[in-house]
């Protein structure tokens, strides 16, 4: 097997793991935080998964909540004011297949 053959296939394995990540997960839909929070404010109760990703110094806070069948997502520099209805599962990280 060439260097060329092996490089391909280990892209090729890697848009395979892809597929399937989404597949599993379903759509994910990434919105600005401002919209991630009117979502929020529409569900009565709602369960919104969070983690917190340190990268070099900076923080970047994450979010997911579902909504009628869908997923939705949003990132934010700063802490976001989450209603206080909401049931909240803190996770080690949060990753969205790209």
């Amino acid at each position: 097997m060439s260097y060329g053959t092996t490089t391909g296939a280990s892209a090729a394995a890697a848009q395979q793991r892809l597929a399937n990540a989404t597949k599993a997960s379903g759509a994910i839909i990434s919105v600005r935080p401002e919209d991630f929070i009117t979502i929020l404010n529409k569900i009565e109760k709602p369960l919104i998964v969070t983690s917190v990703s340190n990268f070099f110094g900076s923080k970047s806070y994450r979010y997911l909540t579902a909504y009628k069948g869908l997923i939705f997502y949003t990132k934010n520099n700063e802490p976001m004011h989450l209603p206080s209805k909401a049931e909240l599962i803190e996770a080690d990280k949060i990753w969205i297949p790209s």
